[in-house]
């Protein structure tokens, strides 16, 4: 027997560690989620963030100066829809997810042409031929469903399929899963069963400013009889406004897909401000017009949350695929390389060794040799590296002047060209006083593109709020579209079946480790002696740990 001063001793020393362990459990448990019951992410698609205004965008504006604001957020490269649409799913640069830009050549999915790698036939073609790889990682969606938590996907643009992209549906979570991609949707019953309904009516097709002519009056309709009843087919009352795309799909998303009750995770994909830009240019009337729309509809968004009293449980985060340019010229690159005596041309026609396909891609170009002949390929670099359309020329074998497709992580992608231009920019200023000026393969002078290396492209938007992001809180460090997939994960309590490109946003968190990370500056150069010519090209990058962020690139070929 043990004395009882002993015993008491022994059993003090027990209860000690008995609390001291589950003092270390409570904290543990408190670093590896957050408190929200739910996360809504809204895509504003091609949202810059000197775009963001108590005038235009007062609900984004207020979200901003309430919540975190990342000031130096960055789009991944090539900064177009589909490759940043894939990094926000994954939270991988495209050599880890599979897109490597919005228009691909892959032979097996089409021997002679190029394809919207977007496309439901694309990715269902791809899945088919891949073994269900069509991305190389999974997306949040899928990670999520497999933890047993359903998720609801919903975007006026195709690009919402490739975030939940299964056709047939196992366990209980995926069942209970949706995805709305351009009024179509997995299941298919769905988007039908919306479309039948008289509240929500057809899917539109028209922008946020089509029901405006350029004077800003409204487009009279053939008459009064047709108004009521193309009213009626889309489901509202004679004189209320035209749905657009976003707005239809915000409100079968917060009043059909919510109504009964708001899941973990919900994403929404906003077709504006891109498609405005794109066709009026920065800085428009529609422009403006496409920024007040992407507003209203994220004020719906949180006006229902607040209506299902789960505003205050849920963590929402607005951000863009990536930033904007204005065009300032638009050289016919085939042409060029015709009089230079290539074999080029958008598609191939029954092709030979050393023949070029050029994929514009707007702010960037890529260029695909046929059999990889590698006597072309350095021709074509040598061309490229003369004009005064180049950037930042990426080369797949290694050349002077150039730097390898690794370097902005495409080299190793299923549709890898053998040649990518990041096209020149300048930081000049559009007609409106927009800045940021690009040339972009025949396109339009005043009109708005992306897809470059351009500061202008890769700085995007992003902006959080709710109960686990800082109030007031301006997030200094780097971040980037492939910290979103991590952090949401993190949030919830999921962890990733592997390491992701990007990282968890910690320093803009409640909970977790408090002290930031250190972010390091690199700039990489190139030169090529061209004669009475030299080539130069420079990209700088950021790095925060292991993870890596596009600053800037851009070159030029000048008198030595």
């Amino acid at each position: 027997m043990h004395p009882p001063r002993l015993v008491w001793s022994l059993r003090h020393a027990v209860c000690l560690l008995v609390v001291w362990w589950a003092g270390i459990c409570a904290s543990r448990g408190a670093a590896v989620h957050g408190q929200a019951e739910h996360v809504v992410v809204v895509v504003w698609d091609g949202m810059r963030p000197d775009f963001i205004t108590p005038q235009y965008t007062p609900t984004l504006y207020e979200f901003a100066r309430k919540g975190t604001f990342f000031r130096n957020h960055h789009s991944a490269y090539i900064t177009s829809t589909e490759v940043n649409g894939t990094a926000l799913a994954t939270g991988m640069h495209p050599d880890h997810g599979g897109v490597m830009a919005n228009t691909e050549y892959r032979p097996d999915l089409n021997w002679l042409a190029s394809y919207g790698t977007e496309t439901l036939d694309a990715v269902r073609r791809g899945d088919l031929l891949t073994g269900g790889h069509y991305l190389q990682s999974p997306t949040v969606a899928e990670i999520l469903q497999q933890a047993g938590i359903p998720t609801v996907i919903a975007g006026s643009k195709p690009i919402a399929l490739l975030h939940d992209r299964a056709p047939r549906k196992s366990t209980q979570a995926q069942k209970e899963s949706v995805t709305l991609f351009r009024g179509e949707s997995i299941p298919r019953s769905v988007a039908e069963g919306f479309i039948k309904a008289l509240e929500f009516g057809t899917f539109p097709t028209n922008s946020a400013g089509s029901s405006r002519d350029r004077s800003g009056t409204n487009s009279p309709a053939a008459d009064a009889s047709t108004a009521v009843a193309d009213a009626a087919r889309a489901g509202r009352r004679p004189g209320e406004a035209s749905p657009t795309p976003d707005s239809w799909t915000t409100k079968v998303l917060t009043k059909g897909l919510w109504k009964k009750n708001v899941p973990k995770y919900s994403l929404l994909w906003l077709a504006e401000p891109d498609a405005a830009q794109h066709a009026s240019g920065l800085g428009s009337e529609a422009a403006i017009a496409a920024l007040e729309s992407s507003d209203k509809n994220l004020a719906a968004v949180i006006k229902a949350l607040e209506e299902k009293e789960v505003l205050e449980t849920t963590d929402i985060l607005v951000v863009s695929d990536h930033g904007f340019s204005t065009i300032d010229r638009g050289p016919d690159i085939i042409e060029a390389l015709k009089r230079a005596k290539f074999n080029a041309g958008k598609q191939f026609r029954n092709p030979e060794a050393g023949d070029i396909m050029v994929v514009s891609l707007g702010g960037s170009t890529t260029f695909y040799v046929f059999e990889h002949e590698e006597k072309t390929i350095r021709k074509l670099v040598d061309f490229l590296q003369a004009t005064d359309f180049a950037g930042v020329v990426f080369s797949a074998i290694p050349i002077p002047g150039t730097f390898p497709l690794d370097q902005v992580h495409v080299g190793v992608t299923n549709g890898a060209p053998d040649v990518v231009v990041s096209m020149r920019w300048t930081s000049d200023r559009n007609e409106n006083g927009v800045p940021g000026m690009i040339t972009a393969m025949e396109g339009k002078r005043g009109l708005g593109t992306h897809a470059s290396l351009s500061r202008f492209d890769l700085h995007n938007t992003l902006v959080a709020a709710g109960p686990d992001f800082k109030k007031g809180f301006v997030d200094e460090l780097p971040t980037g579209n492939i910290d979103i997939a991590p952090t949401l994960l993190s949030i919830l309590g999921v962890d990733p079946p592997r390491a992701m490109d990007g990282r968890v946003l910690t320093e803009s968190l409640t909970y977790g480790d408090a002290s930031p990370p250190k972010a390091t500056e690199k700039m990489s150069e190139a030169d090529r002696d061209l004669g009475f010519l030299v080539w130069h090209q420079y990209l700088k990058t950021t790095e925060v740990g292991s993870t890596v962020y596009f600053e800037e690139g851009n070159g030029e070929c000048r008198l030595k």
